[in-house]
């Protein structure tokens, strides 16, 4: 069984000058309620997000400056994230992401 992507959103990764080319990705708000920080410019709000992709796109290995961007042209950045594995094999990555 493989990474199931029809219901998945496009979406693409950029890490300084490169850039992948378009996949399909789950990308979904989480459960969770949006956290504040409030500083001397004013209050930002953190958007957590829940990401689901193929393991051929490995968010762990990207730099703390890769964002990925969905169809929207929303950019998320890469808080956490983890190789799922079925068996021996990466099945998918999952993460969590910020808006």
């Amino acid at each position: 069984m493989e990474f199931n992507s029809s219901y998945a959103r496009s979406v693409y990764l950029e890490d300084g000058a490169w850039k992948s080319p378009l996949f399909k990705a789950y990308l979904q708000p989480t459960k969770r309620l949006p956290e504040e920080d409030v500083t001397l410019l004013g209050r930002i709000v953190r958007e957590p997000y829940l990401y689901i992709g193929p393991a051929a796109h490995d968010l762990s290995r990207l730099s703390k400056e890769a964002r990925l961007v969905d169809s929207e042209h929303s950019r998320y950045r890469i808080l956490h994230a983890q190789k799922i594995y079925k068996g021996d094999k990466v099945f998918y990555i999952r993460a969590i992401l910020e808006k």
